[in-house]
C-alpha cells in the first residue's frame, strides 16, 4: 500500500479543485447528468411511507459527491458511475448485508429494485436515503429472526433426527415466506445448540448461553448508527471498482493511522465486548496500564472519566466509543471505574487513575529469533525475522525525530545483532503473516540486501510509468537468503519478494502470493470538506499498478515460490482472483537491472533435496494429509444435526489428535496419553515450514560450499 504525506496531497488535491471548480462541478453535473428532476424522484421514493429509524447527516450528503467525484477522476480506471454501475452497487450492498440469504426475503429483494438505477444518483447527488431504506429493513429482518431464535429456545429441541444445516447458502434462493426462513433459522438455532451440547454443556446452560447471543446481537444492532450505515454503502460502492478502494469512517482512519505508526496515546490495554460489559483482554508490556500496576485482564469496565470530569457510565455501549472515551494526549489523566476479575464481593468496583503516555505496539513490529540446524557434526545458526506489515511513522519522520519507527531501520538492526551474537550463517524473512503496508519501506528493505538498482515500476492512471530505486549504496546482509511466503502475503511484501526473485539475490519459499498489485492513496475529506474535528473520515484510493522490474504486474497471479510448500489456500475463496472487480493481470517493458546471480542454477536440486527430505518429515506429511481432507470439505455445505453422528465426528478429530501427540511424544522418548481433551498438555510442535525453510538454506550453504562459491556476510550495514 502506498501512504503519502498529508502535507503534499493537500498540495495536488487543492490544485484539483482550483482547475475543475469542484465544489460547482459535483453539485451540477456526473456522468449521467442528474438534473432537478431526478433528484426530485430520489425524494419521492423516499417518501411512500418507508419509516426510516436511521437516516443520513448532512456532511454525509457532501462526502458522498467527493468520494465519487474522485472515484471518477482519480481511480486508476476511472470508472463511470452509471447506470451499470449503480445495479453492481445495489447488489454488492445486499450482499454485504445478507451475504447468507439468512435475513431478507424475496420481497424485500423485489422492492429494492426500484432502486436498482438510481444508486448512482443518490451518490452522486449525495441523496443517499435509498442505502438507509434498505438498510432499515434489514434491521428489522434481523430483529425479527433473533426473535424467532429467541421462541426456539423455548422448545424442545431434538437431536435424534436425521436432519442437516445448511451453513453456507450463497447459492440458495430467497426464503419467499417467512415461513420458509423459519425453517431455516430452527436448523441453525439447532446447529449453535449442538455445537455447545458437543462442547460438554447442559441443554439449559446452551439455552442459557445463546439467549444472551442472539439478545446481543440485536443490542448490536440497536448500536449501528448513521456514519456506520454510511460507511457500508460507500464501501459497497467503492468495491464494485475494485476491492481495495474503502471509504474509511472517522475511527476507521483513526485506527489506520494508529495501525501504521505502531504507536497511539492512551493507556495500552485491549478491549473487547462481552455481554453488556467492556472487559480487557491484553494489557501492552511497558504501556501506563501495565506500569500502574491497578488493571488486570478480565477486568470490566464500568465508566469512564477525564481528568477531574464526572465518571461516565459505559455499559452497554458500543466498543468504540468505549475506546474513544479511553484514548487520548499523552500526559492526559483517564479515570476508570472497573470491576476487578478477582474483586472478593460481586459488583465491588473501584475508581483508578492512569496517565496516558504514547503506547508502542510492538506486537507487529519485526522480530529475530535464530534457527539451530544440525547437519552431522556441524550446527549452523540459521537467523529468522518475522514481519508482520511494513510499517513507519511518516509523523515522526516528517518532523525531524531521528528515532522513528520504521520497517527497514528495525531490521537492519536485528541483522545486525543476530550478526554479532550468534554468527548467523544464513537469513529468512518470515513474509506469511504480511499483508502489506509502507511502499517506501519495501523498497528500503530491499535495498538492505541489494546494493542499489531498481525494486519496482509504476503506472500511472495517465499511463506514465516510474521506476521506483534503492538509491542506498551498500548491504546490510549478503549471505544466503530466503523469503518465506504464503498465500496471505500481499502488496508490499510481493514487492520485496518479487525483487529479490528477480534480482536472483534469493529464494523465495512457501504458497503463492495474494496477488495484490495495486497502490493506494489516502485522500482527507476532512481537509476537502474544512471540518476540523475529524468528523468526515477519509478515501483509501487505488491510484496506480505495481510491475515487477521484469515488467510482470504482480497483479492476479503474486509471486510463484522457487520451491512450493502445500498450499490450504482456495484460490476461489481467497486471493486476488477470488474478487470479482479485481484489476487484470498484464505487463510492461522491463528495466535493465543486474542479477547478482546467486541462487537461480541451485533451485532445481534444492527442491529435489527439499522433496526428499518432507517425504521423510512426519509433520510436513501431516500437513499434506490435513490439506487433502479440507479439500474434501470445501466441497461440503451441510452439517448434521444428529447428535450421535456429531458425536462420532468429534470422537474421529479427537483419536486422529490423539494417535499423532502419541506419534510425537514416542519420537521423544514420552510416555503416550490415554485420551485428550482442550486441557491437555501437548507436545510443542515446531514451526514445520519455517524449519524447512532453514533446511533449505542449508542446502544451499552446502551446494555453494561444494562449487567454492560459498560467501559470507562482509559488507558494511547501510546506515
Amino acid at each position: 500500500m502506498k501512504l503519502f504525506k498529508r502535507s503534499s496531497l493537500r498540495i495536488s488535491i487543492l490544485s484539483t479543485i482550483a482547475v475543475f471548480g469542484l465544489g460547482h462541478l459535483a453539485l451540477t453535473t456526473h456522468a449521467n447528468n442528474v438534473t432537478a428532476t431526478d433528484t426530485n424522484n430520489i425524494d419521492s421514493i423516499i417518501k411512500r411511507g418507508e419509516s426510516l429509524d436511521l437516516s443520513p447527516m448532512p456532511k454525509h450528503l457532501r462526502s458522498s459527491r467527493f468520494i465519487a467525484y474522485y472515484m471518477k477522476t482519480s481511480h486508476y480506471k476511472k470508472q463511470v458511475l452509471d447506470n451499470n454501475q449503480s445495479a453492481k452497487v445495489l447488489d454488492n450492498f445486499i450482499e454485504l448485508l445478507d451475504a447468507n440469504k439468512a435475513y431478507f426475503l424475496a420481497s424485500d429483494i423485489e422492492s429494492f429494485e426500484r432502486y436498482r438505477y438510481k444508486m448512482d444518483d443518490a451518490i452522486w447527488t449525495g441523496l443517499v436515503q435509498p442505502a438507509y431504506h434498505i438498510y432499515s429493513v434489514f434491521k428489522q429482518r434481523l430483529h425479527e429472526r433473533n426473535e424467532f431464535a429467541l421462541s426456539v429456545l423455548k422448545r424442545d429441541l431434538d437431536f435424534d433426527q436425521k436432519q442437516e444445516y445448511q451453513y453456507d447458502r450463497e447459492d440458495a434462493h430467497w426464503a419467499t415466506t417467512s415461513a420458509e426462513l423459519d425453517a431455516f433459522w430452527l436448523t441453525r438455532v439447532k446447529s449453535d445448540a449442538l455445537n455447545l451440547l458437543l462442547a460438554d454443556k447442559e441443554l439449559d446452560k446452551t439455552k442459557e448461553l445463546l439467549e444472551k447471543r442472539y439478545k446481543a446481537s440485536m443490542r448490536r444492532m440497536e448500536q449501528i448508527n448513521s456514519e456506520d450505515v454510511f460507511s457500508y454503502f460507500m464501501n459497497a460502492y467503492a468495491t464494485t471498482v475494485d476491492p481495495h478502494t474503502s471509504y474509511f469512517s472517522p475511527r476507521t482512519a483513526e485506527n489506520f493511522d494508529i495501525d501504521m505508526k505502531l504507536s497511539l496515546e492512551g493507556i495500552g490495554a485491549v478491549l473487547q465486548v462481552d455481554d453488556v460489559y467492556t472487559k480487557i483482554t491484553t494489557i501492552v508490556s511497558e504501556g501506563p496500564a501495565d506500569k500502574s500496576g491497578n488493571l488486570s485482564v478480565d477486568d470490566r469496565i464500568i465508566s469512564v472519566g477525564q481528568d477531574n470530569e464526572p465518571l461516565v457510565d459505559v455499559v452497554g455501549w458500543r466498543l468504540d466509543d468505549v475506546v474513544a472515551l479511553i484514548r487520548g494526549k499523552a500526559g492526559s489523566i483517564v479515570r476508570l471505574e472497573i470491576e476487578p476479575a478477582n474483586a472478593s464481593v460481586q459488583g465491588q468496583t473501584e475508581v483508578i487513575s492512569i496517565v496516558r503516555e504514547k503506547v508502542k505496539l510492538e506486537e507487529q513490529a519485526a522480530k529475530s529469533e535464530v534457527i539451530e540446524i544440525q547437519d552431522g557434526a556441524k550446527t549452523l545458526n540459521i537467523g529468522v525475522i518475522d514481519l508482520p506489515k511494513f510499517y513507519v511513522d511518516f509523523d515522526a519522520k516528517n518532523s525531524g525525530d531521528r528515532d522513528y519507527k520504521s520497517t527497514t531501520k528495525d531490521i537492519r538492526k536485528l541483522i545486525e545483532s543476530m550478526k554479532a551474537d550468534n554468527n548467523i550463517e544464513g537469513l529468512v524473512i518470515d513474509l506469511r503473516r504480511n499483508g502489506g503496508g509502507s511502499l517506501s519501506e519495501a523498497i528500503g528493505l530491499t535495498g538492505l540486501f541489494i546494493d542499489q538498482g531498481p525494486v519496482v515500476q509504476e503506472k500511472r492512471l495517465q499511463g506514465k510509468v516510474m521506476v521506483l530505486r534503492d538509491r542506498d549504496a551498500g548491504v546490510a546482509w549478503d549471505g544466503p537468503l530466503a523469503v518465506l511466503v504464503s498465500g496471505s502475503s500481499a502488496s508490499a511484501s510481493e514487492i520485496f519478494a518479487g525483487a529479490i526473485q528477480d534480482y536472483d539475490r534469493g529464494l523465495i519459499v512457501g504458497e503463492q502470493t495474494f496477488g495484490k498489485g495495486t497502490v493506494q492513496n489516502i485522500i482527507d475529506l476532512n481537509y476537502q470538506l474544512g471540518y476540523d474535528d475529524r468528523s468526515a473520515g477519509a478515501l483509501k484510493l487505488t491510484i496506480d499498478k505495481f510491475y515487477r522490474i521484469t515488467g510482470e504486474s504482480t497483479q492476479l497471479k503474486g509471486v510463484v515460490p522457487d520451491i512450493n510448500f502445500p498450499d490450504p489456500i482456495s484460490r476461489e475463496d481467497f486471493g486476488e482472483a477470488s474478487y470479482k472487480s479485481a484489476l487484470p493481470w498484464d505487463t510492461i517493458r522491463a528495466v535493465n537491472y543486474q542479477k547478482v546471480n546467486r541462487v537461480g542454477s541451485y533451485v532445481e536440486q534444492l527442491t529435489k533435496m527439499h522433496q526428499a527430505r518432507v517425504k521423510q518429515d512426519q509433520e510436513f506429511q501431516y500437513i499434506v494429509k490435513d490439506i487433502d481432507e479440507l479439500n474434501v470439505r470445501r466441497q461440503e455445505t451441510t452439517v448434521s444435526l444428529n447428535f450421535q453422528t456429531r458425536k462420532n465426528e468429534r470422537k474421529e478429530v479427537k483419536e486422529k489428535r490423539l494417535e499423532r501427540e502419541n506419534l510425537r511424544r514416542k519420537a521423544m522418548g514420552k510416555e503416550p496419553l490415554l485420551a485428550i481433551d482442550d486441557d491437555t498438555e501437548l507436545v510443542d510442535v515446531k514451526d514445520v515450514k519455517l524449519n524447512e525453510a532453514a533446511n533449505i538454506l542449508n542446502d544451499l550453504i552446502k551446494l555453494k560450499a561444494q562449487s567454492g562459491l560459498v560467501q559470507l556476510s562482509t559488507a558494511s550495514p547501510k546506515s
